[in-house]
């Protein structure tokens, strides 16, 4: 009978938890709070204590920004994995991060494509608000940039092609993202690019602040934006542009020593054709990309549709040079052959 006691308060104080990255269990001290973490025995990642939020396990942390943290969960009501992400606690008092908060819970809502991140449910418990979205825990864009320095041309196609789709659909809904960057297109379990936080979005007719310049990633942002122009969808196209163009190269479109030389050479300096610093990749591909970074938005494709035909029309031509550099080339016949048939 002790030895059954004794196992009980053993179960008491421990609680048995997942290492989200070499998937061994281990048990942890049922008095650590939720989200704190130990590290894994094993390999020595991080694991975390689960946090119940409603129907939602909070198992580990997937990422984390100025908003709040990002965490893989579990919907135990639909039995499905899930990304939930939990505003920062100090942020809920600030109405203007409160804002940007339900902006991307209502925009992502609105907007069905395959390469957007699906949104489940937008909700608040115990004064902290939180978004359960679609999980994309593969990376991001820009974690593979890190990795590889360059990707193939054909990944990065398809990537601009299927983020191009996303971003026209939004436009149909009036909305501009307006924070394009590797770092907010995400990987799911197919690595199926998805494009992720609109918390900067704006409507097309909305009125914008001269301020609002400040906002999204220097290295990928249109020059209209710095000169205080007003922006529209061929923002977010240049955005895109420049993402698909560091992507491709390992070098963003631009770069300086410091912000004030980076924010004049995006106006100023011409840009270098991206087959002139990767000597490899195709005319077509670079042209396309050449004109979505044009200086003036004038310049630049007159839509999405046109922007995703030249990057479908680029596609296929590196796929018919792929095809034609594998096919065995017929064996010339040799002289010697040519006179033992005499």
């Amino acid at each position: 009978m002790a030895m059954v006691d004794c196992f009980q308060n053993m179960s008491e104080q421990l609680r048995m938890v997942t290492c989200g990255w070499c998937e061994t269990k281990v048990f942890v001290s049922a008095e650590l709070a939720p989200l704190a973490t130990v590290p894994c025995n094993k390999c020595g990642h991080s694991i975390m204590m689960p946090m119940q939020l409603r129907q939602f396990e909070l198992r580990s942390i997937i990422g984390s920004g100025g908003m709040g943290n990002v965490y893989r969960g579990w919907d135990t009501m639909l039995e499905r994995l899930v990304a939930v992400k939990l505003m920062k606690k100090e942020l809920s008092k600030d109405l203007k991060a409160l804002e940007n908060f339900y902006r991307e819970a209502r925009a992502c809502g609105r907007l069905n494509h395959t390469n957007i991140i699906h949104i489940y449910t937008f909700d608040e418990w115990e004064g902290q608000q939180y978004l359960v979205m679609e999980l994309a825990d593969r990376g991001s864009l820009d974690a593979r940039i890190e990795k590889l320095r360059m990707l193939p041309e054909l990944d990065v196609l398809d990537i601009g092609i299927k983020i191009a789709s996303a971003l026209d659909l939004a436009l149909k809904y009036d909305l501009l993202h307006r924070d394009i960057k590797p770092g907010n297109i995400l990987f799911n379990a197919d690595h199926e690019p998805k494009l992720v936080d609109f918390g900067l979005a704006l409507a097309t007719t909305a009125r914008q602040e001269a301020g609002d310049v400040t906002w999204g990633t220097p290295y990928y942002v249109a020059p209209e934006k710095i000169k205080r122009e007003p922006e529209t969808f061929l923002s977010d196209m240049y955005s895109l542009g420049a993402t698909l163009y560091h992507a491709m190269t390992g070098h963003t479109p631009f770069e300086a020593p410091t912000i004030e030389e980076l924010i004049v050479a995006q106006v100023q300096t011409p840009l270098t054709p991206p087959n002139l610093v990767v000597p490899s990749i195709t005319q077509a591909t670079s042209d396309a990309l050449v004109q979505a970074l044009a200086k003036s938005p004038a310049d630049r494709f007159l839509s999405y549709d046109e922007f995703i035909m030249a990057l479908t029309a680029a596609r296929s031509q590196l796929l018919i040079q792929q095809s034609q550099s594998q096919t065995p080339q017929p064996k010339s016949k040799s002289l010697t052959s040519w006179w033992k048939r005499q």
